[in-house]
């Protein structure tokens, strides 16, 4: 009796693998002959070309240092790494023999041209939901790009992730196909925004926390993530920035990089809003009119704490170029006053009395800056390891980097002073383990730059 049940659990668990293998399973789109660049319409390129802009293609599918569009970058994620892919021409190691059918089907059910099933770090949940003309307007623009040879390294993936077809499972619990549907309600200008927002621009895969299996917790919309260990910040009511976002200082912020009682892009933000540069200022505007419709009405109680926050900096700063005693609150620590000390020497001169002649012009008062009021102080040990520094040839916020100038002790008393005595938020609870963390992160990727 106990053999026939075994037997029939196996065949009941191969009728279940079976039964999921069909359901999983996608047929492959015929291969075509590379389009011609001149039979796609130029205007439509042009179309293509800002919405690849928007949608970052370039970035996630451009390694460091190698030929644009070419893949190659590797993108960390609890499940190992995944290489971007060559989405260029290229008719063996491209999409050059990728239909637009094919390409439709990859942004828009998240399968490729041979019937794989694409892993969700190439953000299909968002671009499901552009239109049609707009998929064929980014198609025009990816195959009138220099076609590139190159072949990308395998994703590094722990089993069971490594097996493909098991995405077709993550994608019945969490994937809803759909285009955008308008919000009558609204104005042109916020569903302009809702549109970019939710599907080309996918703020979300980002500014949105995930769940065990890595996908969005919807209910959490733009309530804080994480990109490439970096935090990306809440833009909903959960923001913590001191000094409420505007659709006016947003709207700054994504045009230039800078904005001023709040931040400098850093990190995976930079590119992003070097692209957004780009594009126009119509989309832009309507990204943020969008985004701050999430951050909440500025209201009494929080434009009174935002102006305490600015009256707080602003008398700090005075007080540091009068030679004034100022933040004594360190309670005789030690590593505070260290941090206080490395502060005055490396800091002040640009973020207190030399912000208006700092050599970048865009030196925060760091009493407002959202990077010391974060969860983690993550975003805030990069920033000082590795400066903030604009693509060579090209203008934009200048820091420089503080590794090598100051030892571990150092940063961590830094990072310190500025949370507690700065932004005075309750101290971040292992400033050291986060470091180190940081420090294995940005080993590794020297390490990959290397072996290139």
């Amino acid at each position: 009796m106990r053999a026939i049940h075994v037997i029939l659990g196996l065949v009941l668990a191969l009728v279940i693998v079976a039964a999921f293998v069909v359901f999983a399973w996608r047929s492959a789109i015929a291969p075509v002959d590379p389009p011609s660049p001149p039979s796609f319409d130029a205007a439509l390129m042009a179309k293509g070309a800002e919405l690849a802009m928007i949608a970052n293609c370039n970035v996630c599918h451009t390694a460091e240092g190698g030929e644009a569009y070419a893949g190659g970058r590797p993108l960390k994620t609890p499940f190992g790494t995944i290489y971007g892919t060559n989405i260029t021409p290229d008719p063996v190691t491209g999409i050059g023999r990728w239909s637009e059918g094919a390409f439709f089907r990859a942004l828009r059910e998240g399968v490729d041209r041979q019937g794989r099933h694409l892993y969700p770090a190439f953000p299909y949940d968002h671009y499901t939901r552009m239109s049609d003309e707009d998929i064929k307007a980014i198609y025009a623009f990816i195959m009138t790009r220099s076609a590139v040879r190159a072949e990308v390294p395998p994703n590094e993936l722990t089993f069971p992730f490594n097996i493909r077809m098991l995405v077709a499972g993550w994608k019945a619990l969490y994937f809803r196909p759909g285009v955008f549907q308008v919000d009558a309600a609204q104005s042109p200008e916020w569903n302009r925004g809702a549109y970019l927002v939710e599907g080309a621009a996918h703020c979300g895969a980002c500014h949105t926390p995930r769940n065990i299996l890595g996908a969005e917790k919807k209910r959490r919309y733009l309530a804080g993530g994480e990109s490439e260990g970096w935090h990306a910040p809440a833009l909903n009511t959960a923001s913590p920035a001191p000094a409420p976002w505007t659709a006016e200082t947003l709207f700054h912020y994504l045009r230039h990089g800078v904005a001023d009682k709040h931040a400098v892009a850093a990190g995976p933000m930079l590119p992003v809003v070097r692209n957004l540069s780009t594009v126009s200022q119509q989309d832009v505007q309507a990204i943020a009119a969008y985004i701050a419709s999430y951050a909440g009405q500025v209201t009494p109680e929080r434009q009174q704490r935002a102006e305490y926050s600015i009256a707080r900096a602003q008398n700090d700063a005075a007080a540091e170029t009068t030679g004034d005693p100022v933040r004594a609150s360190d309670g005789g620590d030690p590593a505070l006053q260290m941090g206080r000390a490395i502060y005055a020497g490396a800091c002040a001169g640009c973020h207190e009395s030399g912000r208006q002649t700092s050599s970048s012009g865009t030196a925060l008062n760091l009493a407002l800056a959202s990077g010391l009021i974060l969860p983690t102080p993550s975003n805030l040990i990069r920033i000082v390891l590795d400066g903030i520094t604009p693509p060579e040839g090209e203008t934009g916020p200048w820091m420089p980097p503080f590794a090598g100038a100051l030892t571990d002790e150092q940063v961590v008393a830094l990072v310190r002073f500025l949370r507690t005595d700065l932004a005075r938020a309750t101290p971040w609870r292992d400033v050291e383990g986060e470091l180190k963390k940081v420090q294995r992160d940005r080993e590794r990727r020297v390490a990959q730059a290397v072996t290139k």
